[in-house]
């Protein structure tokens, strides 16, 4: 390893510190952050030697007692999906997956089929990866990523995103100017942060070159072969093999590399050159039956040849016997010297062999593809397979393969209904992987092809499939934040004089779209909502008019029509609620629409057992483009309802969807979710919330949508969180334009409170005061508790300003109560403790430290940093340790916990420190349905029905019982 000393270095240390974290959790020592994964970036151009120096970090790691798995990248499959973690994991021992209860979630890694959510996949290939680094650690070893399908990258990019909390060091290599533009901004993003450390290599001195070239090449003749291979180890080792050899005319000029490589090639017999461009073509297929199979060559010649192959370098075995070239560069040379004819009936045999061998159709597609040179109904059958197979966790390869499909299909009168039909699935798929602008294009192509086919009047099939593209048209319009143009392609279809079941379908998405837009309002499209309504009942479809009253109910909860909002939502509800979750299927994002409403309507139980609901079903049914409005929905219910740490697991879910489908809109509203629940999480001073709201609204860009306004109104709450007044007013203003007309009219009242806040603190009385008034109009005309609340802390604040101390608490105090009313309990212990210590101050001490205790509990069992930190810079007067508050008593606490295993106390007192399923899953190496499971029996032992009050009832045990009865905090 000449030249590589100090990248060695740098491996060394980090394979240390995973093998010594991986002894240190064997016997039972905690994990420190610290000890997080690393992913070690390897750069560099072809032949400078990032693999031989991976091989050398794998020998290395093995030495250590790590576990290594390595996989390799490959230039011709890349749309094979997660063929280079299927590479790696094909590694494992039989057993490895032994008792893994989420093996089934990964099968689409092990070549195991499935159709799994592909972000699940996700979360469930990092919870293996964790558990394979027990007891020894792990070497994850990627080679040549620049090649690597899109499926693998945005697994990579979950895993660089979401480090391992285990012993993990993840290696890759690539080329830096190949490589996918999305993959090389991901691992720049991360080296600031310290998940990525990266390793760009250099060519070799002179001095390495010659110590290559051994004492016995003339130093004159080793500096020209340096000059020519610019350092580079691959040229420079295969200009020496030629000089050796006497291929190579004078020193002073020696040939190019591809020269140098095509001049070993012409040398071969027939029979060889055969069995190297086999093997070239085949890539991850090239066993040694498969090889001989579609050479037509076996027995002892053919074994001579391969060993006589080998002996020259040319060929090399590869784990699990495959048979490789000695080098990519080789490999891509002789895969394009091959005649074309030749590769098209080598990939023909291949995948005549793979289907005789029962491999699944995703394993042919691949071969299948490039031997087709003509219609072929069984080998675009066998692509449409793949692409059906492929759907969920690999959309990009899916729309790949129909992409192939379509363009081998005959543009005939017979194939047309098949044509369309393909072209919905392909944009459908497009969608999902981040081709939205594309995925529009194909639909408006779709849209605009006649209705009538052959002569004839437009079939109830073709006008069914016309509504479909124009529905799914819409939903992309508006992940591009066009919902005008959304909502003028709707009415335009509406316009049509659709049947019944067609109206509903359109009616839908209308009256989803019309409110996010900038100039469309759920007011401009009532009309076409009662008329689907009206549609959905004329025909007795339950379940469209359960999807018409769940959109009906947020576009009025919306618009602050608390009246009409409060009664759809109870239709809706009653609907919903009587159906079974197989009718419920086409119903997934009402369910959000529901939910939200609800959670406008600040009924948070009845919003969280609805979008929990949509979202198992969502997951099931593959819809994954309505999962993060889901997602969205509880994360927003769990920040009101304060249980931070699961509002923030769910919102970062969002993340990775989001990201994926590669929309600015929807991005900059799952970011500015993340960025509330990071605000009430972290700790004061924290600077990741507000650098999550800057990113939310610079995915906003210059909209004035309701994605937008979002997003500026919560980097208003993060820079007045983070004592930014001045910049928390402009947000607002921004948010909301002329009269705050942009800001979503139910909440209003609550973001207001920040333009209240900031005003008194940069010195503007009269303007908080128009604030304050405006904000108590708004709440008392909506009729919500949770505004109500929000309104009366915006008046407190009038007061407390003018020393008036006593009128500030009793708001404060009032506001606490109305927040507690409706289940808002983040902001119930913000208004106790906003008010505690005003209570002290005048004259109720007992009632402020009561407020403060209350406040401080509420804070540390939700995970609410921010509030923890509000509590501990306003304690009362002693602290309040001596002032008991319904104090258990020591030894009915004792007994309760004295129940628990040491494994349910272990996970119960995780839980205690804020940390979700998933955290805990990774911190204790187990599954997260492990964790659930003990979590479920610590409820039933101690006798408490939630995370919070189990967080409680382990918070008295650590402080002497002195918080409460836990049989209070049922929240």
């Amino acid at each position: 390893m000449l030249g590589r000393s100090v990248e060695l270095a740098r491996f060394d240390a980090l394979l240390d510190r995973a093998a010594r974290d991986a002894r240190g959790t064997a016997r039972g020592k905690e994990f420190g952050d610290s000890g997080r994964s690393r992913l070690v970036d390897i750069t560099g151009e072809a032949g400078i030697g990032k693999s031989r120096l991976l091989g050398e970090v794998c020998a290395r790691a093995r030495r250590r007692g790590m576990t290594v798995l390595r996989g390799r990248a490959t230039e011709y499959e890349r749309q094979v999906p997660f063929q280079v973690f299927t590479d790696a994991l094909a590694h494992l021992d039989p057993h490895a997956l032994d008792g893994f209860q989420e093996t089934d979630a990964v099968a689409p890694l092990l070549q195991r089929g499935g159709a799994v959510d592909r972000f699940g996949l996700h979360r469930s290939a990092a919870v293996l990866l964790a558990r394979l680094a027990t007891p020894s650690g792990l070497l994850l070893a990627l080679d040549d990523l620049h090649w690597a399908d899109p499926a693998s990258l945005e697994l990579l990019d979950h895993l660089v995103r979401h480090p391992l909390h285990a012993p993990v060091v993840l290696a890759v290599t690539r080329r830096d100017r190949q490589s996918p533009e999305s993959l090389a901004a991901r691992l720049t993003r991360e080296l600031d942060t310290g998940t990525v450390v990266r390793l760009g290599l250099r060519p070799l001195s002179a001095r390495d070159c010659a110590e290559l070239a051994g004492p016995g090449l003339p130093p004159a003749e080793t500096a020209a072969l340096y000059a020519a291979s610019e350092g580079n180890p691959f040229y420079f080792l295969t200009l020496l093999q030629a000089h050796r050899g006497r291929t190579t005319p004078e020193p002073s000029a020696p040939p190019g590399l591809v020269s140098l490589l095509l001049d070993e090639l012409t040398v071969l017999a027939p029979s060889r050159r055969g069995i190297v461009d086999a093997v070239a073509v085949l890539g991850e297929h090239a066993t040694p039956a498969m090889v001989s199979r579609v050479t037509g060559r076996s027995g002892t010649a053919f074994t001579a040849d391969v060993h006589a192959l080998t002996r020259r370098d040319l060929l090399r075995s590869a784990p699990q016997g495959l048979l490789t070239l000695r080098h990519p560069v080789v490999r891509t040379l002789v895969h394009e010297s091959t005649p074309f004819l030749s590769r098209v009936e080598i990939h023909r045999l291949a995948a005549q062999e793979l289907a005789r061998a029962g491999a699944s159709a995703a394993e042919r597609a691949h071969h299948v593809e490039q031997s087709l040179t003509a219609w072929d109904p069984a080998a675009v059958a066998v692509l449409e397979e793949a692409a059906a197979r492929t759907a969920r966790t690999a959309p990009a390869s899916c729309a790949h393969w129909l992409d192939v499909a379509l363009r081998h299909l005959p543009h005939t009168p017979e194939h047309a209904s098949r044509r369309r039909e393909l072209v919905l699935r392909r944009a459908r798929a497009l969608a999902a992987c981040g081709g939205l602008r594309e995925s529009r294009d194909l639909l408006q192509e779709l849209i605009a092809t006649p209705r009538r086919s052959s002569g004839g009047p437009a079939s109830g099939e073709n006008q069914g499939l016309r509504v479909r593209a124009v529905v799914l048209c819409a939903l992309v319009e508006r992940h591009l934040g066009r919902c005008t143009e959304a909502v003028a392609l709707l009415r335009r279809e509406l316009a049509r004089d659709p049947a019944p079941a067609d109206v509903v379908r359109l009616g839908l998405e209308l009256g989803s779209a019309a409110p996010q837009g900038s100039d469309t309002s759920y007011a401009q499209v009532r009309t076409e909502v009662e008329g689907a309504l009206a549609a959905a009942r004329s025909m007795g479809d339950e379940v469209g008019e359960a999807g018409v009253l769940a959109v009906a109910a947020l576009g009025e909860a919306y618009e602050g029509n608390m009246t009409a909002a409060h009664g759809l939502a109870r239709q809706a509800a009653a609907l919903v609620d009587s159906l079974p979750d197989n009718d419920l299927t086409a119903l997934c994002e009402p369910l959000a629409r529901l939910g939200w409403a609800e959670a406008f309507l600040e009924h948070y139980p009845d919003a969280e057992r609805h979008t929990e609901r949509g979202l198992d079903i969502a997951r099931r049914s593959g819809q994954l483009y309505v999962v993060p409005h889901l997602l969205l929905c509880l994360s927003h219910v769990r920040v009101q309802t304060c249980r931070i740490p699961s509002a923030l697991e769910l919102a970062e879910q969002a993340e990775d969807i989001a990201r994926g489908i590669g929309s600015d809109q929807l991005l900059a509203v799952v970011l500015a979710s993340k960025a509330a629940a990071l605000v009430a999480g972290c700790p004061p001073g924290d600077p990741r919330p507000l650098a999550v709201a800057e990113e939310a609204v610079a995915a906003a860009g210059t909209g004035v949508d309701w994605w937008a306004s979002t997003a500026w109104c919560i980097f208003g709450w993060a820079a007045l969180m983070a004592g930014d007044p001045v910049r928390a007013r402009d947000a607002m203003l921004q948010a909301g334009g002329p009269e705050l007309q942009r800001i979503q009219p139910s909440m209003r009242p609550l973001y207001l409170e920040i333009l209240v806040t900031s005003a008194l603190v940069t010195g503007r009385p009269e303007e908080a005061r128009g604030w304050a008034e405006r904000a108590r109009k708004e709440a008392e005309q909506l009729g919500l508790p949770m505004q109500r609340a929000s309104a009366l802390r915006s008046t407190a604040h009038l007061p407390l300003a003018q020393g008036d101390t006593a009128a500030a608490a009793d708001l404060f105090a009032e506001a606490a109560a109305e927040s507690a009313r409706c289940g808002a309990v983040f902001w119930e212990a913000y208004s106790l403790l906003l008010g505690a210590p005003l209570e002290a101050a005048a004259g109720h001490g007992r009632d402020g430290t009561r407020a403060w205790l209350r406040g401080r509990r509420l804070a540390e069992a939700g995970g609410s940093g921010i509030l923890v930190g509000l509590a501990d810079a306003t304690p009362p007067p002693g602290g309040g340790a001596e002032t008991p508050y319904g104090s258990p008593d020591r030894a009915e606490l004792a007994e309760r916990l004295a129940t628990l295993t040491a494994r349910e106390l272990e996970i119960a007192e995780l839980v205690a420190q804020g940390l979700t399923s998933q955290a805990i899953a990774d911190r204790l190496y187990v599954s997260r349905r492990t964790v659930e499971t003990h979590v479920s029996r610590a409820f039933r032992k101690t006798g408490v029905s939630s995370r919070t009050a189990l967080a409680t009832l382990m918070a008295r045990r650590r402080t002497g019982s002195r918080f409460g009865d836990a049989r209070t905090e049922q929240v």
